[in-house]
């Protein structure tokens, strides 16, 4: 492991700890008060779970983060820490002295949380080659060659700022899960079958473009022509497939708050589901820059489901619709 690979993995590990120490001091606080009035700053944490999460979220990752990144010049962190922040969020949520839930309903979606974050954060180091922070986001990177000098304070808000009301919005149903005591009932498992396959069509879709990637990779050193395109396996039927997963995963979870009567949870999926929706068509504008796939990609296009897996259209009804 090179001197930087090592540093960036000890910032990862240690950057949440004042989140987590704090969290279990104020546990800590409250299991020795033996039942004295508690001062203002831990009974607003105790009565407020919700916000308690933002304000650990915004010092923690916002300003934290933020600061990290400009020491580093980059802001890979977040893209890291989205497979991490669900699961603390998870637990935080089930051990807050407020919470009240089913221990069954819980365990399972606390399992789940777990096997997602396994999924996605093999993905991230298996896309990195098993780097700590060797790149950031190329979104990011655009933008700041895009704001040049103003990119300093607008990172605050595009990187990190926007990502807790992402994260936060989209872990909502695992607040609802730890906020009503109701037994499992058969939407539990109809939820918990979505999450599922919502995982598996990421895995392996994830795996595909990966496959996919290294091959042309390989092509190249050797100086062959690449494949221009990705359409086998689950890429026939979608140009986004590992998106689609994703999104099944969040809404998966949303079945789960909405069972339990907090419906109003979809806002944080809805919303997530909108950004992805932009960047969807920002990676496709990109993959059209691209002079040695722009044309294959083109007809893809027009021949393929954007995200939800369907038949392919075949390219005799394309010229006629255009026709």
């Amino acid at each position: 492991m090179s001197r930087s690979n090592l540093k960036n993995a000890v910032v990862a590990f240690l950057v949440p700890l004042p989140s987590i120490l704090f969290y279990l001091y104020f546990l800590n606080h409250l299991q020795s008060n033996n039942g004295a009035s508690l001062s203002h700053l831990w009974s607003w944490c105790f009565h407020h779970p919700l916000l308690l999460a933002n304000a650990l979220f915004f010092f923690n990752v916002n300003v934290l983060f933020w600061v990290i990144g400009h020491i580093q010049c980059s802001n890979w962190m977040i893209d890291l820490y989205w497979t991490v922040i669900p699961v603390l969020l998870v637990y935080y949520y089930a051990t807050h002295p407020s919470a009240q839930f089913d221990r069954l309903r819980s365990k399972l979606v606390i399992v789940l949380t777990w096997v997602w974050s396994i999924r996605l954060t093999h993905n991230y180091f298996r896309r990195e080659n098993w780097q700590w922070g060797a790149r950031e986001d190329w979104r990011f990177t655009d933008m700041r060659r895009q704001y040049g000098k103003h990119w300093w304070w607008m990172s605050f808000f595009v990187v990190y700022f926007s990502q807790q009301i992402f994260l936060i919005g989209i872990c909502l149903p695992l607040y609802a899960v730890h906020s009503v005591d109701k037994p499992l009932n058969i939407w539990d498992f109809v939820a918990a079958l979505v999450c599922l396959c919502g995982i598996v069509i990421a895995y392996f879709a994830d795996t595909q473009l990966h496959d996919f990637v290294t091959r042309n990779r390989k092509l190249k050193e050797l100086g062959k022509p690449m494949v221009p395109n990705l359409d086998r396996r689950l890429w026939r039927y979608s140009r986004h497939p590992n998106y689609f997963g994703e999104q099944l995963w969040w809404w998966g979870l949303v079945v789960f708050a909405w069972s339990l009567g907090h419906g109003w949870t979809f806002v944080g999926a809805l919303i997530n589901s909108m950004c992805l929706a932009y960047v969807t068509v920002l990676v496709e504008q990109r993959m059209l820059r691209q002079e040695y796939r722009a044309e294959a990609y083109s007809l893809y296009q027009k021949t393929t489901s954007a995200c939800v897996p369907w038949f392919k259209s075949s390219i005799v009804a394309v010229k006629d619709k255009h026709t």
